[in-house]
């Protein structure tokens, strides 16, 4: 499969976001589904739902709506970007979403947690000045694909757990 450019799905927010989770850019199966997280073997649901002691939600809009219950809202750090495959090693020529623009415009997102190394190492290069005015944590990857860092799906809850914790 050639390098194709792919772009990021569109901003899951509203007024009542407190939290901001950045991926990198969504992979394969979930943009053919046009779904955050929308592979079945990616921890990202999971850990949400165990944190908040939530049954499983099979329906995508329901769970769309179980993030903006919880003051959720979910974009990636790349706009867009050419890759083969999935990987975020594979990403090349990337450019960044307007995420500042993104803050402006729903001012109470209060803490961002990127998702993954890729999405941190974007965050950082694009936004930097935004770390003195909001708290950025790094976050283990939820991706189903070993990387370097990988840990357990205990460990990865243990660290996303951190960022909910004043939310409640």
């Amino acid at each position: 499969m050639a390098n194709e450019k792919i772009y990021s799905l569109d901003p899951i927010v509203d007024q009542r976001s407190h939290i901001l989770i950045l991926g990198s850019i969504p992979g394969k199966q979930s943009l053919m589904k046009r779904q955050y997280y929308g592979n079945s073997r990616n921890h990202f649901w999971p850990i949400l739902f165990k944190i908040y002691e939530q049954g499983w939600i099979n329906d995508y809009e329901e769970r769309i709506e179980f993030l903006r219950n919880k003051q959720i809202a979910l974009w990636d750090t790349i706009g867009s970007c050419y890759r083969e495959g999935s990987l975020d090693s594979k990403i090349t020529e990337s450019q960044p979403n307007p995420i500042k623009e993104l803050l402006d415009t729903y001012p109470n997102i209060q803490r961002i947690g990127c998702n993954g190394t890729k999405s941190y190492q974007v965050f950082c290069k694009y936004f930097s000045d935004l770390k003195e005015q909001i708290k950025v944590t790094k976050l283990p990857s939820t991706s189903p694909i070993p990387g370097r860092y990988n840990k357990t799906f205990e460990e990865k809850l243990d660290i996303w757990q951190e960022l909910f914790k004043i939310n409640g």
